[in-house]
């Protein structure tokens, strides 16, 4: 059983940063992609952000150039760094991993942690 925790989220003020992190209970390798997504209040869940195998990333429009994706295979770590948060980046944030396994595409979510960016 994957288990995918992840802490960083919190309250933050317009203009500010936070750093989402996400720990594995297995190499992060292991995985085809990992990444973010965020669903925010009477909206659907989006990708944000994802990182491959190879290490080749996906970033959303809207947060190109303010978030960056990086990981840590050592601590089996997925990282969401997010600068110049604006009001529009409040959500919940879920981590995600995914896995070709016996011919289907497997989804592993976290459990999600709230992120809020005061005007």
């Amino acid at each position: 059983q994957v288990q995918l925790v992840e802490s960083g989220g919190g309250l933050v003020q317009s203009g500010g940063s936070l750093r989402l992190s996400c720990t594995a209970s297995r190499s992060i390798f292991s995985f085809n992609t990992m990444g973010w997504y965020r669903q925010a209040p009477g909206k659907q869940r989006e990708l944000v952000a994802a990182i491959t195998g190879d290490g080749s990333t996906n970033y959303a429009d809207s947060v190109k150039g303010r978030f960056t994706i990086s990981r840590d295979g050592a601590k089996k770590t997925v990282y969401l760094q997010m600068n110049s948060l604006q009001s529009e980046d409040t959500a919940v944030y879920y981590c995600h991993a995914g896995k070709f396994e016996a011919g289907n595409f497997r989804n592993y979510w976290g459990q999600g942690t709230q992120v809020t960016v005061s005007s």
